[in-house]
């Protein structure tokens, strides 16, 4: 994706979020700053996709560039904070920690190939604390749609400084684009998910097909939605991340892909009734295609287009029981 095309969704986005990421009304000193800072976050995610932008700041910002960029959602925090008049130094010092050690952990590493156990606990020091809830409290603010979005683009910009600015990691795949080969990649795979799943779902009483209540209305602000803050975060990590790191430290790509696939499908053991183990099983069904979209084409966005079209037909066709 040129420069230009990411500036265009970018914007795009944010005039979105203007729109409906506020219940009760626009114009609140809070809801400013909120959409402040989903717009300083948001800039940092989709940006960066772009090879142009992304290969100029890596060169800009040098050997430092992680703890510069790691900057940018701290100042992002900060105008919230500031402006929804939620700040106190407890929560200040918990969102520098969170910016700031996974980056110093990752610069431990030094030149080490990807697979250090560096890389490891850097990516538990921006999961686990996500996973566990403590950014819903730095980004405290219920009546705001956008509180739910913002500390998913915390994190995601905390991993992008720790990992494509310190790290370096150049076989991620964190480029937006498109192509025929992904295409056919990506149907493909969505096809032996449906065909997978459904019939396992249906059969352990996990979903059951229901069209009628489906939210027709809804369909293209839930599409984007789950692609930009569910799918592509996640893909990233899992895949860009996770799948590529144990591909190297397993020495086998098929291992690294099982075991990601495996650890995604364990990450949702506590949604519902814990432990969900039908939910992790139809998960784990499901990484392995996403994570052989992402083999298959050596870039997140297919994943993330495959995830998006699964979330959204099960959300829309069927009733989870």
């Amino acid at each position: 994706m040129r420069p230009r095309w990411a500036v265009g969704l970018w914007a795009a986005l944010c005039v979105v979020a203007a729109l409906y990421g506020n219940r009760p009304g626009h114009g609140t000193r809070a809801f400013e700053a909120a959409l402040t800072a989903f717009a300083i976050l948001l800039a940092g995610q989709i940006l960066l996709a772009a090879p142009a932008i992304r290969e100029r700041l890596v060169r800009t910002t040098g050997p430092q560039g992680g703890a510069l960029v790691a900057l940018w959602p701290l100042g992002a925090y900060l105008i919230y904070a500031f402006g929804s008049g939620n700040f106190t130094w407890a929560r200040m010092g918990i969102a520098a920690a969170y910016a700031l050690v996974p980056v110093g952990i990752a610069a431990t590493a030094h030149a080490t190939k990807p697979g250090a156990w560096q890389d490891y606990a850097a990516m538990l020091a921006i999961v686990l604390p996500f996973e566990f809830g403590w950014l819903r409290g730095l980004f405290f603010l219920p009546e705001l749609r956008l509180g739910y979005i913002l500390p998913i683009l915390f994190a995601m910009n905390v991993a992008l400084a720790t990992f494509l600015f310190v790290r370096r990691m150049d076989d991620i795949g964190y480029s937006i684009g498109w192509s025929l080969e992904w295409t056919v990649a990506a149907g493909l795979c969505f096809a032996a998910i449906a065909a997978i799943d459904i019939p396992i779902g249906v059969a352990i009483h996990f979903v059951r097909f229901d069209p009628g209540a489906a939210h027709w209305r809804t369909l293209p602000r839930d599409l984007v939605g789950i692609f930009v803050f569910t799918a592509w975060p996640e893909e990233f990590v899992f895949r860009g991340l996770l799948q590529n790191a144990l591909g190297k430290t397993l020495r086998g790509n098929n291992a690294g892909w099982m075991v990601a696939s495996v650890v995604f499908g364990l990450s949702h053991i506590n949604h519902g009734v814990f432990p969900n183990w039908r939910y992790v099983l139809l998960a784990t069904v499901a990484g392995l295609f996403y994570g052989l979209a992402w083999r298959r084409t050596r870039s997140i966005f297919p994943a993330a287009a495959v995830h998006t079209l699964v979330d959204t037909v099960w959300h829309q066709l069927f009733q989870t029981l």
